[in-house]
């Protein structure tokens, strides 16, 4: 299956880099567990932030930033069989979760329930 990984990117960061960038390496971390049981990941993140960069955005929130960062992952959903949702608080993967269950995806509540 291809399966987005939705978690926390910049939830309780106060957008400070290396916390986000910590988080993204635990999405980066359950991409390769879910490649390893034979599946294809994606993180939309892995997408959106070079489009945000191409496109001129100077600040992470700013218009340019909400244009592209989650409305790309919804789309990516429909080209998904799945949503696997980790980490903790987000609001932002919370609305990929429900996205997913609105496009009749199939979703997974952290990588213990993905086979």
């Amino acid at each position: 299956m291809l399966i987005l990984i939705a978690g926390p990117y910049r939830s309780n960061t106060n957008d400070d880099p290396e916390r986000i960038a910590q988080n993204m390496h635990r999405m980066e971390e359950v991409a390769l567990a879910v490649y390893r049981k034979g599946h294809t990941p994606i993180c939309g993140e892995w997408i959106a932030l070079p489009l945000i960069h191409t496109t001129g955005s100077t600040e992470l929130g700013d218009a340019i930033f909400n244009e592209i960062f989650h409305p790309l992952a919804v789309r990516l959903i429909d080209h998904c069989d799945a949503v696997l949702r980790i980490g903790g608080p987000s609001a932002g993967a919370d609305e990929m979760m429900k996205q997913a269950e609105l496009k009749g995806k199939q979703t997974f509540w952290g990588l213990g329930k993905l086979s």
